[in-house]
């Protein structure tokens, strides 16, 4: 049996990893590695961007800004959360928010530490990565539009990273990333119709709130009819081996999620429509490795 304290500690580590969403970091972490090996970097031998120690900074500096970034996220959203997400907010509030702050800064220093190893640019990609999250999390996710933006550049900004890294500037990399900042751009609006509570209760000048929940709708229905774009694209246009099956299911989950987006009304229907965009999202990360079957045996 754990002891009062240790239980108590257990509860806190619990609370730092739901704020830190490590589940999250996990998936994008993977993404990056499956993205380097197959798409950004599809010739090399596996084992060398596997073992690239170069990468592992670059992924581990990306996982530790992230983790900082949601650090500071939640902390400027505390109260907001109360009214949004009052289970996770209880849980979260086991850790104080100079404890956070704290956090926030030791996780930031590591990770531009980290990153000197890999070069100069390296540190000054993380740095201006790091005041963009704090300044988004501080300014920017008040502004209509603007913060969902900047949001869902932030999100896609570790795979530029490596990216640059691999200085690989071929047309379908810059499909694949249309493709993904659109879906997330969709999601980060379809937050701000589940948010609305909160959002009006802490004056958030969110699309919603200002627009009303119509003129949001037909935003999001225009960005999902926008990602329709590079999806056919890239099972058309490009070869993307046996992940052309992912793009053709999307066409058909993106047509139903665009059916339920005209009868969504509450809450609830726009998490169904948030965890469709989430679902297809993760989906895509393991469907990479669809675009290879046989690399493993192919590049060992």
């Amino acid at each position: 049996m754990l002891s009062r304290k240790n239980k108590l500690l257990l509860l806190k580590f619990l609370s730092l990893f739901s704020i830190v969403r490590g589940y999250n970091i996990l998936m994008i972490a993977l993404a990056q590695y499956l993205a380097s090996i197959y798409i950004l970097a599809p010739t090399s031998d596996l084992r060398k961007v596997v073992f690239d120690l170069n990468l592992f900074l670059i992924v581990l500096a990306s996982a530790l800004v992230i983790a900082s970034g949601y650090i500071i996220n939640n902390f400027y959203d505390a109260e907001k959360d109360l009214i949004n997400k009052p289970r996770k907010s209880m849980l979260d509030r086991l850790v104080s928010q100079r404890f956070k702050l704290t956090t926030y800064f030791v996780l930031n220093f590591i990770a531009v530490f980290v990153a000197s190893y890999v070069s100069f640019r390296a540190v000054m990609f993380f740095s201006v990565y790091i005041f963009g999250i704090w300044f988004y999390s501080h300014k920017l996710k008040r502004v209509p539009f603007i913060g969902n933006f900047v949001s869902a550049m932030l999100a896609i900004a570790p795979f530029f990273a490596v990216f640059v890294y691999y200085k690989n500037f071929e047309t379908v990399i810059f499909v694949h990333a249309m493709f993904l900042f659109l879906l997330i751009l969709a999601r980060e609006m379809i937050k701000d119709l589940e948010n609305m509570k909160g959002d009006l209760a802490q004056n958030y000048r969110t699309i919603p709130i200002i627009y009303g929940t119509k003129a949001s709708k037909l935003c999001i229905g225009f960005l999902i009819l926008l990602t329709m774009v590079p999806t056919a694209l890239l099972f058309t246009k490009f070869n993307v081996g046996h992940m052309n099956y992912y793009f053709i299911a999307c066409i058909l989950l993106l047509l139903v999620f665009l059916m339920l987006l005209v009868n969504a009304n509450n809450k609830k229907q726009f998490v169904w429509l948030h965890n469709i965009l989430k679902f297809i999202i993760i989906a895509g990360i393991f469907s990479i490795l669809l675009i290879d079957v046989d690399v493993v045996l192919n590049r060992i």
